[in-house]
């Protein structure tokens, strides 16, 4: 899951380099926090949330399919 979140993110982005997905884990499944470089948070997150939401909606159901509940977080 960690590497499909980190080719969204990067393939949104102009600094590809820049983008770092942080795995952490809690007691719902893994939570996955992506930064990116300064600047450039807005293009992750799209006008009103609908590309940050599209990228989770993704990603849920790629973990649907491994029975496994996740989570994507975005810091700037």
């Amino acid at each position: 899951m960690k590497e499909l979140v980190e080719f969204l993110c990067r393939e949104l982005v102009d600094d590809a380099d820049a983008v770092r997905v942080h795995e952490a884990f809690d007691e719902r499944g893994p939570v996955y926090t992506v930064t990116v470089a300064p600047g450039e948070l807005g293009k992750v997150i799209g006008r009103g949330g609908r590309t940050a939401k599209a990228i989770r909606t993704v990603v849920r159901a790629a973990a649907t399919r491994q029975h496994v509940s996740v989570r994507v977080d975005f810091e700037d």
